[in-house]
């Protein structure tokens, strides 16, 4: 990990503060304490709003055999990482926190909830993923830190921590923006970090198109796990917040958002492969699938141009996803891919709120996608849940981050 002089504060935040956070992190580095509180935020696992959401459960409907329940209360609940050692929960947000769940006693309950390193100013620690090694890495809006030991030292509110990339260099600071900024990530079977990247419009002009297809912000870079050599891996990717490697053949697959303001079903959202390094998957001459921009339609698309494995409904905004790796669920799901449909923001008739699965064929390649868990999405279009991300737990069941409800559910299944 480098040891970074480039200031981590919030821009926002008075000049002492923003000296003070750094100041942290090189205490952290250096295995120092900070002198913050032993008195670490914690979430309540109970009350009305918990009994709420396990009333609005009754509504989801599941394949026979399959049962969902609420496996905690967690505020802005985004991306997760199951820790390999514990198997505690790490979840990242869209704000300034990531918390950690653990299930003492492995009832398939969180006992706690409570803030992740709070002695770290973080910014937008949407993305989260273990090493094999047991390293996590947090991916924020524009830096990427490393969490050795995070197992370990979660219960204090000082932990090992690494910059991997120091604030500023993920993306040029002058594109920082709003929109578009959560990123994901995931550690390959190369021992490379890989991070999504999206660009910050809903089409870009050509010229910005240009730089990002240059510095990766419309696709997939990836790089050591201590930031050098960093490399584009994918191009042509509008705004993926998902992604993971199958297992079986080792190709890396990826969820994409796509282009608004075409109409209520066009284009369709994306389900990705990418089997090698170099590929362009479309984006901004191909709005989603195979349907051209309107910005980009008198320029000539890239003529080996990768068009997804699944085309998904419009607009459902499919998110977070995983190759399911468990023994729990019936054969007809091992090896597959479940994915998060957060839900519509823009169509006449709201559409997504729920999970899908997709089947693989003996090639690797995708087979047949159908929902599997739905009913976030009342009938009078109300959303009652809004899923973001899917996970494993090593009992083989499926946990699902809802940053609506701030809720993380767990799905099982009944063997008898």
């Amino acid at each position: 990990m480098r040891v970074s002089t480039v200031v981590v504060g919030l821009v926002c935040c008075p000049l002492a503060g923003v000296a003070l956070a750094q100041d942290n992190v090189d205490k952290l580095m250096n295995m120092g304490t900070t002198g913050a509180s032993l008195e670490i935020e914690s979430v309540p696992q109970n009350g009305a709003a918990a009994e709420a959401i396990k009333k609005n459960l009754e509504n989801i409907k599941l394949p026979s055999g399959f049962s969902i329940a609420l496996y905690a209360m967690v505020p802005d609940a985004r991306h997760m990482a199951v820790g390999p050692s514990t198997g505690v929960v790490f979840v990242g947000t869209r704000k300034n926190k990531m918390w950690s769940v653990t299930d003492r006693t492995k009832r398939r309950v969180a006992d706690d909830v409570k803030r992740f390193a709070p002695s770290v100013d973080m910014k937008v620690p949407n993305g989260v993923c273990f090493s094999r090694d047991g390293m996590l890495y947090s991916v924020e809006h524009n830096r990427v830190m490393v969490y050795p030991a995070a197992e370990f030292f979660y219960e204090g509110p000082d932990v090992a921590a690494g910059i991997v990339v120091p604030q500023g260099e993920l993306v040029p600071v002058t594109e920082e923006s709003f929109n578009h900024g959560a990123r994901t990530c995931r550690v390959g079977p190369d021992n490379k970090l890989y991070i999504t990247l999206g660009n910050p419009f809903n089409v870009p002009s050509k010229e910005k198109a240009a730089l990002y297809e240059s510095n990766g912000m419309m696709g997939i870079i990836r790089m050591d796990t201590d930031g050098k050599n960093r490399e584009v891996y994918a191009r042509g990717v509008r705004n993926s917040v998902g992604q993971d490697f199958n297992p079986k053949d080792k190709t890396l697959w990826f969820t994409d958002n796509q282009v608004d303001g075409m109409g209520d079903d066009i284009p369709p959202g994306e389900l990705n492969r990418a089997t090698e390094m170099g590929q362009h998957f479309g984006f901004p001459y191909y709005g989603g699938g195979k349907i051209r921009t309107v910005e980009f339609k008198d320029a000539e698309p890239p003529a080996n141009a990768v068009f997804p494995q699944v085309e998904t409904v419009a607009h459902a905004a499919d998110l977070g996803m995983t190759f399911y790796t468990g023994q729990m669920f019936p054969q007809q799901y091992r090896g597959g891919i479940f994915s998060a449909q957060h839900g519509s923001w823009n169509r006449t008739t709201p559409m997504g709120a729920r999970v899908m699965y997709t089947s693989l064929k003996e090639d690797g390649t995708a087979d047949k996608t159908e929902v599997f868990a739905e009913g976030w999405l009342s009938s009078n279009n109300e959303y009652m849940g809004r899923p973001i991300d899917v996970a494993v737990l090593a009992d083989g069941s499926l946990l699902v981050s809802d940053d609506y409800a701030g809720a993380i559910y767990r799905i099982s299944y009944d063997q008898k």
